[in-house]
């Protein structure tokens, strides 16, 4: 079998812009390991790996692997490295035997090591042309598995959750001074991207479920913050959802989970447990919680034992919950609870998760990329939340973005009832992450399934209009507007904050 080389091999990516493949792009280059990678849309993510000396192809053809194509020179044999201008070319140099002849022929095998990520299938054309060259080709959880061995590595798995609990560990040891790497699925302002390189041996990491990639992975500790199915284009039951984790928790050194979740508590064998119930007497919970309009505050206890107050910038349960995981960490590496006390204090979370982004005339402007009934509900609690604890605020008005027709229809039933904590809903169209609509679903028809269980639900199909229908028809002063979805609906925020001015 192939395996990942980190020790100076070229890497090229198909697809480089994601969240997820740009972070692995960052960590690699931070390495001085030369990096390349195409991407059809520029962005400050593109940018930020261009500004630290990536190579960016702005579209996905075959002729952007014909850069790395084996090529003979003919140069002087004392010619120094600094005269071979490419990057690649200087740190892949594979440099015949040199005679003692004024003339030696130099072969530059440049051919990197390809990552793509699951949405780049085998028709595409970038990826084609890499089988054609014998690149050796691996999928992006390959390279993270890669990274995840050569660290005292925390992974963080779960169907929910994860992103916001990567980080706020990564967050906590770099203020406590123990200097992780982090491999985040979302953009985190304390290191301005979604990576960080530290010098210790510590890398805290998300790890995915959904493409069934979890599997790879074998870190010192594992988190699981809960089980369920978000995925019905890549599982068709629970069941094989829990094999996953129950692989992952099998390989892991040390197994940490939620007792919240029945599915976690019934299906894993734990080393620590955390959760808010106290009747299932979690090693770590949270007691005489206060949820206020710009934090949350309670009690942490350790296995019966009170350590102290913790206070945090995130809102709602859930959040208070991703704590506790951090806290557990923290404290399975050594580290005091007032340490962890003080470092978590600060943390403000990561991009689209309940992300404030902007004011107008009253209204507050919230992104978040709940797009699972689960993750909408707990928003929803936290938005409604917030809104009790301000005199200012009185609505909460969610505008949702279904994504995937396979996850609406899947759960239809249960997006119907999602939204509860909502006063009012607007439903637009469905984001089809490339999926093709085999059996005529659509946003229509779920705005319609949802006027059973709530009085007042909206339906606009056109994003283009949506600021428009917002401003003048639904949006008043004192609400708390809150975006929802995993597609490009948080796109259409800057323009609906200046229409409400």
């Amino acid at each position: 079998m192939k395996t990942v080389d980190l020790n100076g091999k070229p890497f090229h990516f198909i697809g480089i812009g994601g969240i997820g493949m740009s972070a692995l792009a960052y960590i690699v280059a931070k390495r001085q390991i030369p990096v390349s990678g195409s991407d059809l849309r520029t962005s400050d993510i593109t940018a930020r790996l261009k500004a630290l000396g990536v190579h960016i192809f702005n579209s996905q053809e075959a002729t952007n692997l014909n850069w790395f194509t084996p090529k003979t020179e003919s140069v002087y044999d004392n010619t120094p490295a600094c005269k071979i201008t490419s990057e690649i070319e200087r740190q892949s140099l594979a440099i015949a035997p040199v005679n003692n002849s004024l003339n030696t022929q130099k072969t530059l095998s440049v051919l990197p090591q390809v990552i793509r990520s699951t949405a780049i299938d085998e028709s595409n054309a970038e990826y084609q042309a890499a089988l054609e060259l014998d690149c050796p080709i691996f999928h992006r959880s390959d390279l993270l598995a890669a990274l995840i061995s050569k660290y005292h590595s925390i992974a963080v798995s779960g169907t929910h959750g994860k992103t916001t609990t990567s980080s706020l560990i990564a967050y906590m040891l770099w203020k406590a001074g123990l200097d992780p790497t982090a491999i985040i699925g979302g953009e985190v302002s304390a290191w301005a991207g979604n990576a960080r390189v530290g010098e210790s041996k510590y890398l805290v990491a998300e790890a995915d479920e959904s493409d069934g990639s979890l599997v790879k992975h074998a870190p010192a500790i594992g988190i699981v913050t809960n089980i369920e199915l978000d995925h019905p284009d890549r599982y068709q039951n629970i069941t094989e959802v829990i094999d996953i984790f129950q692989t992952f928790a099998n390989q892991c050194q040390t197994v940490v989970g939620c007792l919240d979740d029945e599915i976690v508590r019934q299906n894993l064998n734990l080393d620590i447990s955390y959760g808010l119930n106290e009747e299932l007497s979690p090693d770590y919970t949270a007691k005489n919680i206060k949820y206020q309009a710009q934090s949350t505050e309670a009690e942490i206890w350790e296995r019966g034992e009170y350590l102290g107050t913790l206070q945090l910038q995130l809102l709602g349960n859930h959040n208070l919950s991703n704590a506790l995981a951090a806290v557990a960490v923290g404290r399975k590496l050594g580290l005091e609870f007032a340490v962890i006390k003080e470092a978590i204090a600060p943390f403000g979370g990561t991009k689209r998760r309940f992300e404030h982004r902007g004011e107008a005339k009253g209204i507050t402007f919230i992104d978040d990329y709940a797009h699972h009934p689960s993750e909408i509900r707990a928003t929803l609690t936290a938005a409604k939340q917030k809104v009790q604890s301000e005199e200012t605020q009185q609505r909460v008005v969610a505008i949702f973005q279904p994504h995937r027709y396979s996850r609406t229809e899947t759960f239809m039933a249960e997006f119907a009832t999602a939204f509860e904590d909502a006063d009012v809903v607007v439903v637009t169209d469905i984001y089809s992450a490339g999926e093709k609509n085999i059996n005529g679903i659509s946003g229509e028809k779920l705005a319609e399934a949802m006027t059973a269980n709530h009085p007042q639900v909206y339906y606009h199909s056109s994003l283009a209009s949506l600021g428009d229908f917002l401003s003048r028809e639904i949006l008043r002063s004192g609400d708390l507007a809150l975006f929802l979805g995993a597609g490009n609906l948080n796109q259409t925020i800057p323009q609906i904050v200046t229409l409400c001015n």
